[in-house]
């Protein structure tokens, strides 16, 4: 008895053939067909739509099209069938249409690359039931399914106001798209929070700033401005004592005046500020950004600092003459080419400070920690009168 030879393709498909051998039995044949087509066969036809189901009706170089159950399909004739890249998905009953690249390239590790990607070693996953019309069944709510679909399209998480985030959150976690699941988290957690515990943004500040006159006293204190950005802004005379101002943008902002006494400015970006007679006792600013400040008051109102923490500060070319930073932890600092004239800087810790260019004329470091701490280049030298007790 000779081999038999024959050419699979998918039902109602004349593209993606696979040539097979005919084993002893159907049972076998479809598991070999399985094996090469990532496909659960159930039927199998003749080219004239005849079910076979027994394999000696099978004849050497027969063509066959295989099912998962659907009822022969005709193979069509027109040429756009011949483009195998678009599939159709019938989501909860609704139909979605997508090129397969849109759903492999962007997330190739997710459950839907897995299920439309070419065979590959390794990857058995395949699709799920197909419907009448030759759509992938997928039970899923399409509410959800829309926004991750059109974000691996474009990139771009878009969904109607009246969709909860939290079920889009939770179907791209069942379809594996890794990528937008941190942004989904965020935005669920940010609804979850009660409006009084959110930071204020720019434009909650703008509506206050409207409202109050700027010789007035606007009260800030202990309010959460966290990561606003309130760059610009004239902020003067406003009391944002004990205020969360961590990551706080405030470039170019006029704070002069205000009261920042134990505010927590770490990290925050104050390039550029005007910083007139600020009060800032004991307030957090390791690692802000304050290059080019101006803390100068013609008038002569001292910028108060004092026990100020600007740990790893950048200060760089900041006007600082007269401001009091008494006992201030100023450790790994940048203060190049500050005008430091006449400022206080008695039993501040200024070790590995960079002071390179500084004007320190008449300024009072005595007692200060200036292990390792850098006077290249200083425009007038130190007397042993300033840092002497």
């Amino acid at each position: 008895m000779f081999d038999k030879r024959v050419t699979i393709f998918k039902n109602g498909t004349t593209t993606g053939g696979k040539v097979f051998l005919v084993p002893q039995s159907l049972d076998e044949f479809f598991s070999q067909i399985f094996l090469k087509f990532n496909f659960i066969v159930r039927k199998i036809f003749t080219v004239d739509g005849g079910e076979i189901d027994h394999v000696d009706l099978i004849r050497d170089n027969d063509v066959l099209y295989i099912s998962n159950g659907d009822n022969f399909v005709k193979p069509s004739t027109d040429s756009k069938e011949t483009n195998s890249d678009w599939i159709t998905l019938n989501v909860g009953g609704k139909y979605f249409t997508s090129s397969k690249s849109t759903l492999i390239t962007k997330e190739p590790y997710s459950m839907l690359a897995r299920m439309f990607a070419e065979s590959q070693e390794g990857y058995l996953f395949t699709p799920s039931d197909i419907d009448s019309n030759n759509a992938y069944l997928i039970d899923r709510s399409p509410t959800y399914f829309e926004p991750i679909l059109n974000y691996l399209r474009s990139g771009q998480l878009i969904y109607d106001s009246n969709v909860n985030p939290e079920g889009i959150l939770e179907e791209a976690r069942f379809f594996g798209i890794e990528s937008i699941i941190p942004t989904l988290e965020q935005i669920v957690n940010v609804q979850k929070t009660p409006r009084d515990e959110l930071p204020l943004t720019r434009r909650d500040v703008i509506d206050a700033l409207i409202k109050c006159p700027y010789s007035a006293e606007l009260r800030f204190q202990g309010v959460n401005l966290s990561g606003a950005d309130l760059s610009k802004l004239d902020l003067r005379n406003i009391n944002f004592k004990y205020a969360n101002l961590h990551r706080c943008k405030l470039m170019g902002s006029n704070l002069s005046w205000c009261c920042l006494e134990r505010a927590d400015l770490s990290h925050a970006v104050l390039d550029g500020a005007h910083l007139l007679g600020v009060k800032s006792l004991c307030a957090n600013m390791e690692c802000a950004q304050l290059k080019n400040c101006n803390f100068e008051d013609p008038a002569g109102s001292r910028a108060n600092m004092e026990g100020v923490n600007l740990k790893g500060a950048n200060l760089e070319g900041s006007d600082m003459a007269g401001v009091n930073l008494r006992v201030a932890t100023l450790k790994n600092a940048n203060l190049q080419n500050c005008d430091l004239r006449a400022a206080v800087l008695a039993g501040a810790d200024l070790e590995n400070c960079d002071l390179s260019g500084s004007d320190l004329q008449e300024a009072n470091l005595r007692g200060a920690n200036l292990k390792d701490a850098a006077f290249e280049l200083m425009l007038t030298p130190l007397h042993m009168s300033q840092t002497i007790r």
